[in-house]
Order: structure tokens, then sequence, then C-alpha cells
């Protein structure tokens, strides 16, 4: 047995720890003489899902009979509804016949979900050419990244979701992380908190190529209003710079007059591309589809088409979203299936709800969870590592700290509401009863 040490997240120092294999002092490992990324090199331990994932694991092994709840990663519980699901068996169904099998398909996705989607989501605010169907936002959020290079500069929400600075690391755009502020150097973090509403001030931010902007908010479930998106795309046309929008959480938005898309914002469509996905519409987390949008406007600085590249991209680097899930988009679409979505939404949103509520009764300072499936607590100058640690071995709910969607989370746990209801109302009922007689006591 060996001892190494290693950097444990959310601790300051290293530990040493066993590892349980045995080697022989004598062997030699091989290596290639591939020269590594070195970019990758400077990514902070590993992603962050997979290491609240670990530690998950990591407790039920210790404590196998625990009951654990998990408000941590934003995965949907919900069965897909019948009309949604009776797409995707249709669309099964489908390959075993001889009239209806299909192969490859267009790489951008087929005619009729494009322009389902232009219609029903967007109103044809957007043409349906201007629609690309993929396999889910984050995986395009990667490969606009492999479209814009590693020359751009890259700002993005501080905290935000994890991809966008990490795919920024893996390009290449970025320098060395700063070990006092724990920022990238030559990423554009752009502050968004309670003291400005979590909207970064526009004024204030210096020029970036690509500012990457996601409402309703992954972690903090902050909503942009329509004046603050206004004054976004003003800012990015007067920088002549790009928006990444992403709206993956656009139909939680229950409050009239708050803009589900980007371009329902005049001049958007010379500033802005937006992702999209119906993971969170329909529970398709696992089933993989979403779509990208690059209006024919949106152009490079040497006046050639955003759109066209972007469409190079998808035909090299991959070969269409999977026909059976498309059918199952297309079923999302009808009538029908927005209804049953409608009923999804509503569901979650009831549950952040109770989460919220249960925490302002508590006293917390509270934020999201109104037109938005995530709350934001702050645990009143408690690091975020430490209060996840707390709640998993007091409450065994698992949570996500603030900290790992950048350090202006640091302070803030995130809470999910995609979880069943009878667990969302047990772990209120343990909220309450650990910090009801925590503060009691304070």
């Amino acid at each position: 047995m060996i001892f190494m040490s290693v950097v444990v997240p959310g601790c300051n120092s290293y530990k040493s720890i066993a590892v349980k294999r045995q080697f022989s002092l004598h062997t030699k490992l091989y290596a290639s003489k591939v020269v590594r990324n070195e970019n990758f090199g400077k990514l902070q331990a590993g992603y962050l899902f997979p290491e609240i994932a670990r530690r998950r694991k990591a407790y039920l092994d210790r404590n196998p009979d625990a009951k654990l709840i998990s408000l941590g990663i934003g995965d949907t519980t919900l069965p897909i509804p019948s009309h949604i699901l009776s797409g995707l068996i249709q669309g099964a169904s489908k390959l075993g016949t001889k009239e209806g099998y299909s192969g490859y398909g267009a790489e951008q996705g087929m005619k009729e979900i494009r322009e389902k989607i232009a219609s029903k989501l967007y109103s044809n605010l957007i043409d349906a050419e201007e629609v690309f169907v993929s396999d889910g936002a984050k995986c395009d959020i990667s490969r606009l990244q492999m479209m814009f290079g590693a020359k751009v500069v890259s700002a993005v929400q501080d905290p935000s979701y994890p991809v966008y600075v990490d795919t920024s690391v893996m390009m290449g755009q970025t320098g060395e992380i700063d070990p006092v502020t724990k920022q990238f150097k030559n990423i554009v973090y752009m502050p968004c908190n309670p003291s400005n509403n979590f909207f970064p001030d526009i004024a204030q931010l210096p020029r970036a190529d690509v500012y990457y902007f996601c409402s309703p908010n992954n972690p903090t479930g902050a909503v942009a209003n329509r004046k603050q998106l206004e004054g976004f795309v003003k800012f990015a046309k007067e920088k002549g710079s790009i928006i990444v929008f992403d709206a993956a959480y656009a139909p939680f938005i229950r409050t009239p007059d708050v803009p589900k898309s980007i371009y329902e914002i005049p001049g958007a469509k010379e500033v802005a591309i937006e992702v999209n996905s119906f993971s969170k519409y329909a529970g398709f987390t696992g089933v993989r589809l979403g779509w990208t949008v690059v209006p024919s406007e949106l152009r490079f600085s040497d006046g050639s088409q955003v759109r066209a590249d972007w469409n190079r991209v998808m035909t090299t680097a991959f070969n269409g979203a999977s026909n059976v899930v498309q059918s199952g988009g297309l079923a999302c679409l009808d009538d029908a299936g927005l209804q049953e979505i409608d009923s999804l939404i509503g569901y979650y949103l009831e549950n952040a709800r109770l989460l919220r509520e249960t925490f302002q009764e508590l006293g917390f300072q509270v934020y999201g969870g109104v037109d938005a499936p995530y709350i934001f607590v702050y645990m009143n100058g408690k690091g975020s590592w430490d209060s996840f640690e707390e709640v998993l071995a007091q409450l065994q709910v698992v949570t996500i700290p603030g900290a790992g969607f950048g350090p202006g989370g640091e302070g803030f746990l995130r809470m999910s509401a995609f979880a069943p209801r009878e667990s969302c109302i047990e772990a209120c009922n343990r909220f309450r009863a650990f910090y009801g007689t925590t503060h009691s006591k304070q």
C-alpha cells in the first residue's frame, strides 16, 4: 500500500490518502510520446457534478441505511407524459418497418421539428433554417466554443453553470487560475449577487467577444427582465460582441412580460445566439434533445455569417439528433404535448415554492424559486462546502455548494426542485427540524 497527497475540493490543504493498490517498485508504466493538451492541466479538480456524485456515493458506502434525498443535480424525476411518450414509441416503431425505416438524417434536424420550434416556441420570431436541432444545450455550448476558437475572450456570470468556464479553459482561451481570486485569467467575470439583483452592472463591464448569459439562471434562479435584456442587447451591439443566451429553463417563466427568449428583444438577432433544450421541458435529461438558434443577421467582423460556420461545425462534428428522439420532440410541440409540459413545469415550480418558503420561514436569505426551478440560499456566513457536508451528514439531503459555480457562489447552497413531491416535503421537514433548533440557539 502506498500513500499519495491529493487536493480535496472544498479543502485548503493537501490530504494524504491510502491508495489501495499494490504496485511493484520495479514496474515501469508505459507512456506514449503524445504531449498532453496543457489546457487540461489548468482545470481545477474534476467537473462539479461528478464530484457531488462521488461524495454522495462515499456517504452511502459509509451509511448504507441512510435515507438520502437529492436536491442536488438538476435531474428531472417525473416520468415522461403519455402523449410525448407516444411520439418516442412511434419513432422507435417506425424503424421496425420497411416503409418507416430511416437512417442518417439532416445534421441540422428534421425539417418538421425545426419549423415547429420556430412557430410554437418562438411565434415565428425566428426562421426554421436558423434552428439547429442537437443532443442538448450543454453539448452545443461545447461546440460553440469549437466554432469561436482559442483567440476570443469569453465573459461569464459569477456564479455560473461550470460548462462555460471549463470549455473556455479547454479551448485555450484562458491563462492560469489566480490562486487568490480563484478566477482564470483572460476570462471576464460578471459579478451577479444580491447587491445587483444577480444582473451584472453592464456599464462597468470590460469588453469581451462572447458573453455567456443564462436566464432563468442556473444556479441562482434569477430571471432577467425586459429592461435588463434590452440594455444587454444594446451593450453587445455597441461593443461588437456576441451574446450566447442559455434559455434552457425558459418554460418555468410564468410572470407576464418576462422574456422567455432573447429574440423578444428588438435587435437581438444581430447580436445573439440562443441555446435551449427539451431536458427540463419534458423530462428529456436522459433522452437528449436540444437546439441552438443562430440568426441569419448575425455576422463575424469580416462580414461572414456566423450561421454558416455553425452549420459547418454541426455537419462536421455531429451526425444529427436521433430520429427516435426527434419524433418525441415533435410530440412535445403538439398542443397535447405542450399541455403536458405545462403540467410538469407546474409540479416542479410548486416544489420550488415549498423550498423557498421553508428557508424564508427559517430566516435565511433566499433567492430564486420564482419562474425558476432553483433556489439559492445564503448560509449565514458558513462556507459552501462546509454547509454541503453539514446538510449531507446531519439531514441526509444532497445539495450543491454555491462555490462549485465559481467564487461568487461562496457561502450559498443551490437546491433543485427536480424531486418527487414527497421527497421535497420530507426535506423541508428536516430543514425545519434542524435549522429551527439551530437558529433558536443563536
